[in-house]
């Protein structure tokens, strides 16, 4: 079940909420808010509740075992933590290990065609958050079924944010969700909502379009590419904020997750406004563990490359996702060194999104090769044929252009400008994304596959 379909906006969220709020007490609010996240997530993983539920039991006892001190406390972070990694593995990565073992050795063992359950790769880091932080401070939840509300709660259990234990204990134990929260709410839901139907879902459309050409010259190649850097934004922003909203109707405050990335002035500053949560759980969890930027330039650049390789491969299981990874790395410690030193605020804006673009055409390419001819195009794609000229002039209706360039508008700060109308302004555009969802059946939410 995804937040922008008709089962959740008008069953699912409407019930949820009335029951929410007539249930008295914070004990029965907790068990019915882990009842109707089970549900959600049954209702497209029936067969994996049972293994979110072994894990979280699981992880449970071992956050027990690692809030102890000394070695029993660090056996119990390290079992916990490695069991949780291997778990992610298997269903992430078994499938990739064996096609690169294949080709490299050229044998032919079968693949074994495991389904990935959704959103493994945010609920197994909020797990091995929650055994870090047992360890580090030596305190535990003793009660279990706070630890299942946590990593089970159905605004952020799919897609994120990820959220550290430490940022919701409080609101576990006492919250209120009085009509202002209420309210604020909605209002963010239905902006991300927005984002998502509205501007995503179209830009998603001209994107699979130019990456499906048989024929793609500079200017198609260029549209792609920035289609595809919004609808990625839009998507996993609107859906974060759709999880905020969520979040803050049942009481609880999530933090942001994205802060207008592209008006960034370099690689670095685009991982502060990027999927924030994602960033701070690396830089909590490997980087300042590692050693962080504390034992000198050559450790820290290394120390910098574990953590954008690991994030390229949390993505997903191709050499896609791990050369962006790469790139993106590489890029940061060429800041870091001052290779890369743009001092003009326009010239380092326009490098950022340059550089950001290219490596989200790695990154949405169904291969590595595909990939980079895509990128090729971008700077060579001197390519005039009639057929690239169909291809690029089927992308321009009025509608898609008009889409396109309000896609621009909004992923810089002017969005904040319609804050101050944001109570009219959500009422229309929750009948604009109605009348949408109702016209198409294009609804895809990439980060799903994460």
């Amino acid at each position: 079940m995804v937040f922008s379909s008709a089962a959740f906006l008008f069953a699912f969220l409407p019930l949820s909420v009335i029951i929410y709020n007539l249930l008295p007490g914070l004990a029965l609010k907790n068990i019915f808010l882990c009842i109707i996240s089970l549900c959600f997530y049954a209702f497209g993983e029936p067969v994996y509740v049972l293994l979110m539920l072994a894990s979280v039991g699981f992880n449970y006892i071992c956050g027990i075992v690692a809030s102890r001190n000394g070695a029993v406390g660090l056996a119990g972070l390290i079992v916990g933590a490695s069991a949780d990694i291997i778990c992610l593995g298997y269903f992430k990565y078994t499938d990739f290990l064996i096609g690169n073992i294949n080709v490299l050795f050229n044998t032919s063992i079968p693949l074994r065609g495991i389904v990935l359950p959704i959103g493994i790769s945010f609920f197994t880091f909020q797990e091995i958050s929650y055994l870090a932080d047992s360890y580090r401070n030596k305190t535990c939840q003793k009660n279990p079924l706070k630890v299942l509300l946590y990593i089970s709660f159905f605004p952020q259990l799919i897609a994120g944010p990820i959220v550290k234990y430490s940022h919701i204990e409080k609101a576990l134990s006492e919250r209120k969700a009085d009509i202002n929260d209420i309210s604020e709410g909605i209002c963010r839901f239905i902006f991300g909502l927005s984002k998502k139907l509205l501007l995503s879902n179209t830009l998603g459309l001209i994107t699979d379009n130019v990456f499906g050409f048989e024929s793609v010259n500079i200017f198609s190649a260029w549209i792609g590419a920035v289609s595809y850097c919004m609808q990625l934004y839009f998507d996993f922003s609107g859906y974060s904020d759709m999880a905020i909203g969520l979040g803050r109707i049942f009481g609880f405050r999530f933090n942001e997750n994205f802060n207008y990335p592209y008006i960034s002035g370099s690689i670095k500053e685009f991982w502060r406004r990027w999927h924030i949560s994602l960033s701070s759980w690396f830089r909590d969890y490997v980087y300042v563990p590692l050693g962080g930027n504390r034992k000198g330039i050559a450790r820290k650049c290394f120390n910098t490359s574990v953590v954008f390789i690991l994030t390229g491969i949390w993505h997903g299981a191709s050499w896609t996702f791990v050369v962006w990874g790469i790139w993106h790395g590489a890029l940061v410690i060429l800041e870091n060194i001052g290779v890369i030193n743009i001092k003009n605020k326009l010239l380092s804006h326009i490098y950022t999104l340059v550089c950001v673009c290219i490596g989200f055409v790695i990154f949405r390419a169904e291969t590595l090769a595909l990939g980079i001819n895509m990128v090729k195009n971008m700077f060579f794609g001197f390519n005039f044929s009639t057929l690239s000229y169909v291809s690029l002039f089927s992308l321009l209706s009025p509608y898609n252009v008009f889409i396109f360039i309000l896609g621009i508008i909004f992923s810089f700060p002017a969005a904040k400008k319609f804050e101050r109308l944001k109570y009219p302004f959500s009422a229309i555009l929750f009948i604009l994304c109605i009348l949408s969802l109702a016209a198409s059946g294009y609804n895809p939410f990439i980060y799903f596959r994460f």
